[in-house]
C-alpha cells in the first residue's frame, strides 16, 4: 500500500504525456466566421449567375402582354402570372410532335452511343495490341476538329446512302463520341490490375471481365456521358437543319426555331416553347445525378 501512494504521489507530480490543448480564441473564432460568409457570398453569386438566365426566361414566359419584357433592371415578378404563352406555344407549331421526335432521337442515340464508346475504349485501356496508341491518338485529333467541319463530308456520305431527311441521318453521326472514347478509356485505365487477374484466374473471359467487373466499376462515368450525350442529342441543331427537309422530322431545337420564325416578335411565346423543352433536360439531370452519387458512394463503402 505505501508503494502504492509513492507512485501515485510521483504520477501527482509528473507533466501529462498528450496532445496539447487548445482553446478557440475570440479572434480565431471571428476571423472562421468571415471565411465560412465569405465562401457562401462566393457561392450565393455563382449561383445567381448560372440560375438567373434561367428565371428571366421563366419570368418572360409568365408576364402578361401589358408587362414590359426589356426592361432594366430587369423585373423578375409577373403582375399577374398567366398560363397564356404557354398554351400559344404549344398549339401555334406541332410542339407535341418535336417533342416526340427528340425523345426518338435521343432514347436511340444515347445507348448506342454509350455501348460503341465503352466496346471502344476497354480494349484501348485494357488490350495490348499493335497500333493501340496510334488508334488512341487518332481519336484524340478527331477531339479537336471542329463539328461545323464535318457538315459537309458527313451530308455527302449521308446522300450516297440514301439516308436524308431520315430520322437515321440524324441518329449515325451522333453513336461515334471522340470524347466518350477518351473519358471512358481513362476509366477503364484506373481499374486495379489486381482485379483484372484475378477474374483472369478464376476463367471468365474478355468479354465477362468487360460486362462484370469494368462496366460497373465505370458506371459513374457512364452516368456523366448519358448526361453529356442527352443535352447534346436534344440541343442538336446544325446537323439536323442540314440533313432533314420535312417538318415532321425536325428535332424540338429547331421546333423552336420555327416558332420564332411563326411567332415573329412574340418574344413571351419563345420564351415559354424554351422553358418547356428545358423540362425534360432538368428531370433527366437530377435522375442521373442521383446514380452518379449512389455509386460514388457505394464506391467509398467497397
Amino acid at each position: 500500500m505505501a508503494t502504492r501512494s509513492r507512485l501515485a504521489r510521483r504520477a501527482g507530480q509528473l507533466p501529462r504525456v498528450g496532445p496539447p490543448t487548445t482553446q478557440a480564441t475570440p479572434a480565431g473564432t471571428s476571423r472562421r466566421k468571415l471565411r465560412w460568409i465569405g465562401l457562401y457570398v462566393l457561392l450565393i453569386a455563382v449561383a445567381a449567375l448560372f440560375i438567373g438566365p434561367f428565371l428571366i426566361l421563366l419570368s418572360s414566359a409568365t408576364k402578361p402582354a401589358s408587362q414590359d419584357v426589356f426592361g432594366f433592371p430587369p423585373d423578375l415578378i409577373p403582375r399577374p402570372p398567366v398560363a397564356d404563352w404557354f398554351r400559344e406555344a404549344w398549339t401555334t407549331i406541332p410542339y407535341a410532335r418535336f417533342l416526340v421526335n427528340s425523345l426518338i432521337y435521343v432514347g436511340v442515340t444515347v445507348p448506342i452511343y454509350l455501348v460503341v464508346s465503352a466496346l471502344t475504349a476497354y480494349p484501348l485501356a485494357r488490350i495490348a495490341f499493335r497500333g493501340r496508341g496510334v488508334f488512341f491518338m487518332l481519336f484524340l485529333s478527331i477531339m479537336f476538329l471542329p463539328g461545323e467541319l464535318m457538315l459537309i463530308p458527313r451530308f455527302l456520305v449521308m446522300s450516297q446512302l440514301g439516308l436524308t431527311d431520315t430520322f437515321a441521318s440524324v441518329i449515325l453521326p451522333a453513336i461515334l463520341s471522340s470524347l466518350g472514347i477518351f473519358l471512358l478509356r481513362q476509366a477503364f485505365s484506373q481499374i486495379p490490375d489486381e482485379i483484372v487477374e484475378a477474374a483472369r484466374m478464376d476463367g471468365a473471359n474478355e468479354f465477362a471481365i468487360f460486362w462484370r467487373i469494368a462496366v460497373p466499376i465505370v458506371a459513374p462515368t457512364l452516368a456523366v456521358l448519358a448526361i453529356l450525350g442527352f443535352v447534346s442529342v436534344w440541343n442538336s441543331f446544325i446537323w439536323p437543319l442540314v440533313t432533314l427537309t420535312s417538318q415532321s422530322k425536325f428535332p424540338i431545337a429547331l421546333g423552336i426555331a420555327y416558332l420564332s420564325g411563326v411567332s415573329g416578335t412574340d418574344v413571351r411565346g419563345l420564351a415559354a416553347g424554351t422553358v418547356i423543352s428545358l423540362v425534360p433536360v432538368v428531370m433527366v439531370f437530377l435522375f442521373l445525378q442521383k446514380r452518379i452519387l449512389n455509386s460514388m458512394g457505394g464506391a467509398v463503402k467497397g
